[in-house]
């Protein structure tokens, strides 16, 4: 046999490339994506020729919802422009499939306004800021994402009656941002990538204004206080719970809170017995342990959000003792408003679909976060109810409220793509420069315009009696 001269061994070995690619090779491939799309492609907005009507498609995703309360879903979206844009996460899906895309795919949220962002308490119990409501979450062009928080903060800002400039600059910012974090995570090591999260009670950002980030930590540390004065059992257990007899009872509240019928909820007879079952066998191992020491007590429809209005949404109790109560959230999980743009789920439980995509994009999730499949064939994904739940109050805020709350939704969106997309790829197409941020606030300005039309053609079709509304729920 030949002998390898001793300086020789191995040189092959030595001289093949790397089974991956370096970030700046990655950043280069991110850059040649421009030739094909370039960043200025995606600016303005022009409704395609053949736009279906909005209204129609808003009646279209009501198919399978609980007729009784369309109403309510139609009442809350009716009354503002910036609550229509809310529920409207189908209609904004369509138009973005009409215009450029990058090609970089992420886990997309699929819904990502302002107002699903915001607190949890983590298993460990610290309070991060991230985003909360995945229902709609898929794999799609990370600008999606992006666009649609961008468009969130101008009609948030014309809501609040904020001037034209100011929306814009804040939404200059809000991108760059974006961008910048980007950059940061594409040149951390993955691990790193995985760990970082926001810590609401350590929140910092050096480049905001010291005064109006010490205002938004007060803020935040007076919320976190009364939220966790609400999630502790002896607060949620009276306001929620009556007892009767000798068994608790979830208390009727109608329409927002009620018993279903046999009819709405199979399974009432047998106490959810099966999907309890299913449910249990998608927790890890260590929580099934915990999760067995609980039995189940009642369930109630509860009506949550306003795109989620009218679709199979639950709050359970279970009970450890008599003083040691569990509520789970049960939400149906329908098909994403993305997947007839962006492809089909390769999960075959849509509940899985959520949870899959929640624990890919949360720096942390929740304890019972699983699923289960009712024996109506509804898919659905359970997680705890109120567990420390922050959701923003924009009533009275501010410019510069508006701009720090929209900066630290940018790097939650930023921290949650880099985790599941490839941060230099997209840091590369993005570029150092305002190029892309301009692009994108040019968007967002537009397709508010786009939606105060879709608003206005809303309030047509309920004054011609097209549609009904219930106001006041």
């Amino acid at each position: 046999m030949k002998k390898t001269a001793p300086g020789r061994r191995n040189s092959a070995a030595q001289q093949a490339k790397p089974a991956w690619l370096t970030a700046d090779e990655r950043a280069a491939q991110g850059r040649a994506l421009r030739d094909a799309v370039p960043r200025v492609s995606h600016a303005g907005w022009k409704p395609p020729s053949r736009r279906r009507d909005p209204v129609e498609l808003l009646c279209e995703s009501n198919e399978g919802r609980i007729q009784e309360l369309v109403p309510i879903r139609f009442g809350r979206m009716s009354a503002s422009p910036f609550a229509f844009y809310r529920g409207s996460a189908a209609l904004m899906a369509a138009d973005l499939a009409s215009t450029p895309t990058s090609g970089i795919r992420v886990q997309a949220c699929g819904d990502a306004h302002l107002m699903n962002f915001g607190g949890f308490a983590t298993p460990e119990r610290n309070v991060i800021f991230d985003i909360n409501d995945l229902d709609e979450t898929l794999p799609a062009p990370f600008e999606w994402d992006l666009k649609r928080l961008a468009a969130s903060v101008v009609i948030a800002a014309q809501h609040l009656q904020l001037p034209d400039s100011d929306a814009a600059r804040v939404v200059i910012d809000l991108v760059r941002e974006y961008r910048e974090r980007m950059h940061n995570y594409s040149a951390m090591r993955a691990l790193d990538v995985w760990y970082d999260r926001i810590d609401l009670q350590k929140y910092q950002d050096r480049a905001g204004d010291p005064a109006i980030v010490a205002a938004v930590r007060k803020r935040i540390a007076e919320r976190i206080e009364m939220e966790r004065q609400k999630s502790v059992p002896d607060h949620l257990y009276p306001k929620l719970v009556s007892q009767e007899g000798v068994m608790p009872r979830i208390k009727d509240e109608p329409p927002l809170i009620f018993h279903p019928t046999a009819e709405q909820a199979p399974g009432l007879e047998s106490g959810y017995a099966s999907a309890i079952a299913s449910y249990r066998d998608s927790l890890p191992e260590h929580v099934r342990i915990l999760f067995d020491r609980f039995h189940f007590v009642d369930m109630a429809v509860k009506v949550v959000g306003v795109g989620s209005v009218g679709t199979m949404c639950t709050v359970c109790l279970f009970m450890a003792a008599d003083n040691d109560p569990l509520f789970l959230q049960v939400k149906e999980a329908r098909t994403s408003v993305l997947e007839p743009y962006a492809g089909k789920s390769v999960h075959a439980n849509h509940g899985q679909r959520v949870i899959a995509g929640q624990r890919a994009m949360q720096a942390a999730s929740d304890l019972f976060l699983g699923w289960t499949r009712g024996t109506n064939g509804r898919d659905f994904y359970v997680r705890q109810l109120r567990d420390m739940k922050l959701s923003a109050i924009i009533e009275d805020w501010d410019t510069p409220i508006l701009r720090q709350y929209a900066r630290m939704c940018a790097h939650a969106l930023c921290r949650a793509h880099a985790r599941s997309g490839d941060a230099a790829m997209i840091s590369g197409y993005m570029g150092s420069g305002q190029t892309f941020d301009d692009a994108i606030c040019e968007f967002a300005t537009e397709y508010s315009s786009q939606n105060r039309s879709d608003y206005r053609a809303f309030v047509r079709a309920i004054r011609a009696g097209r549609i009904t509304v219930q106001t006041g729920n």
